[in-house]
């Protein structure tokens, strides 16, 4: 029989870095999740992924069991790494904050389809190109 959801809950969290404090433990406590079980089984998973930020779809179940679903890093970190930046243009449009090649983009495209709303590598590298336009970089061959 299937088990019915009690709720979901979307986080992001350093890879290998999950405790009990904000926003882990006030986002499970609430649903009554055994906070460290989660903590011990995130960090199990992710260890290979330190210095990333990892986003977390977490499904939380009446009989206050989880099962969670870990997703590739957000593109605007892809994007900031790629391009060896430490944030994108505080005025995107005006000031160009740097450069990325269409190469670069196009690798990040292949990380993130699992997680893109998109059919193919083209639509996929037209979404990150957008990311990175509202960020401030510039786009070159």
């Amino acid at each position: 029989m299937a088990k019915k959801i009690k709720a979901s809950v979307k986080l992001q969290i350093p890879a290998g870095g999950a405790n009990p404090a904000p926003p882990v433990g006030s986002s499970l406590g609430q649903h009554g999740v055994s906070i460290m079980d989660f903590c011990k089984k995130f960090n199990a998973q992710t260890v290979d992924r330190k210095g990333e930020t990892v986003p977390v779809l977490i499904t939380i179940y009446v009989d206050k069991t989880f099962d969670f679903i870990l997703k590739t890093a957000p593109v605007s970190e892809l994007i900031r790494k790629r391009a060896n930046l430490k944030k994108g243009s505080s005025n995107p449009g005006k000031e160009l904050a740097g450069v990325i090649k269409w190469q670069d983009i196009e690798e990040i495209a292949k990380i993130k389809m699992p997680d893109l709303n998109a059919y193919d590598l083209n639509a996929a590298k037209k979404i990150i190109a957008g990311s990175a336009r509202s960020m401030g970089l510039e786009i070159k061959e």
